[in-house]
């Protein structure tokens, strides 16, 4: 149940044509959103969902937000999608029923058919319906750590490319790490390592340790990996300054904080490390009501579910810890197009999509109601 303050007066939504849908799609890949410069985006989803019929608003933390019947003591529904992108401009073109641009995968597509999805969606007395336009995804993920202090919902549906057939059950957690060493200057030619020539050997052992963390465990999510983000050096004559930047994916048996500290036991003389960017491991069952929900709405449009889990991170990783509600990821899209110079959404995947998150949120509100 949700402890934000919840309109109280009862909207009735127009339900978003197949054209609808698509022009918001269009009017919003076309409105650049790159992370911490999203406000148009916001302001262009919260005008399309006033039109739809939505109470549409801008949270404190730049949010966008559109409610669909509210009361305090209603069971919850949040569809929680992100609005920003990576930067990268490609020219936005729809042509032969395929949208090129900026987000239209990750993870403007996601996030329009959710606001399409529960504009037609059937819903039973006693539920109210959230859809959220979240920023910064792609950065630190301030609009969803915001929401997660605000709202308690009793279901949530994360917006992320899937694919229309696939449900996404869980995402690897992560640990970003710099490393830095300062070493007295000396001749290129004397003996002795240079401060990278000490990270060097230090992350070899790094390497050694993470590996034996891994030993008897198979499949990718299940294992920590890690890889090399950057490293650079510097020389003021005086100091040689070697600075390296790591980033680790975690599988769910191991928590951001326990990393650091098996970190910090290995040899580190000499090396500062600081750390960024903790977010845990989260993972929900197949039988979790949203992953249900989404996956009978598969099979009532024709398809074959999918369920996966990804070694990358999404706001599930921000609100699943903290709202322990069931919990899963769905979108058109492929997500190997993520972050992509070609990234395109195919608008009849898009559309389909729309009809099996209709299908699913009816149903998920049925049963929680």
């Amino acid at each position: 149940m949700s402890t934000a303050t919840v309109p109280r007066q009862s909207l009735q939504t127009t339900p978003a044509t197949d054209e609808q849908a698509t022009d918001l799609l269009v009017d919003l890949v076309a409105t650049p959103s790159v992370s911490g410069h999203e406000q148009r985006a916001v302001e262009v989803f919260a005008h399309h969902a006033a039109a739809l019929g939505y109470r549409a608003e801008i949270d404190a933390a730049g949010n966008g937000l559109a409610w669909r019947r509210g009361s305090a003591d209603d069971k919850l529904i949040v569809l929680l999608g992100h609005i920003d992108t990576v930067p990268g401009d490609i020219p936005v073109r729809l042509k032969n029923g395929i949208l090129h641009g900026r987000g239209s995968v990750d993870a403007k597509g996601p996030l329009c058919a959710f606001l399409a999805a529960a504009s037609r969606a059937e819903l039973p007395e006693g539920v109210s319906l959230l859809v959220a336009a979240a920023l910064g995804e792609e950065a630190e993920s301030p609009g969803a750590h915001h929401l997660a202090t605000q709202l308690r919902p009793d279901a949530c549906f994360i917006g992320e490319p899937s694919g229309w057939d696939g449900v996404t059950l869980g995402y690897k957690g992560s640990v970003r790490m710099r490393a830095t060493v300062t070493r007295d200057n000396g001749h290129s030619a004397a003996p002795g390592d240079s401060a990278c020539d000490y990270l060097f050997g230090w992350w070899r052992r790094v390497e050694a340790r993470m590996g034996e963390l891994n030993e008897g465990r198979t499949g990718e999510f299940d294992r920590i990996a890690w890889s090399v983000r950057g490293i650079s050096s510097e020389n003021d004559g005086l100091h040689d300054v070697g600075e390296l930047m790591a980033g680790y994916r975690l599988p769910t048996w191991i928590a951001p904080e326990e990393l650091r500290v098996k970190l910090r036991q290995i040899d580190h003389e000499g090396v500062k490390l600081r750390f960024v960017g903790d977010e845990r491991a989260w993972r929900s069952e197949r039988n979790d009501a949203v992953a249900r929900a989404l996956t009978g709405a598969i099979r009532g449009e024709g398809g074959r579910p999918h369920p996966k889990v990804k070694t990358g991170t999404a706001d599930m990783n921000v609100v699943g810890p903290v709202w322990g509600c069931p919990i899963a990821a769905y979108g058109p899209g492929d997500s190997m197009l993520d972050h992509a110079p070609n990234e395109h959404q195919k608008i009849d995947e898009y559309l389909r999509s729309i009809r099996v998150l209709t299908r699913a949120i009816e149903s998920l509100a049925q049963e929680i109601r």
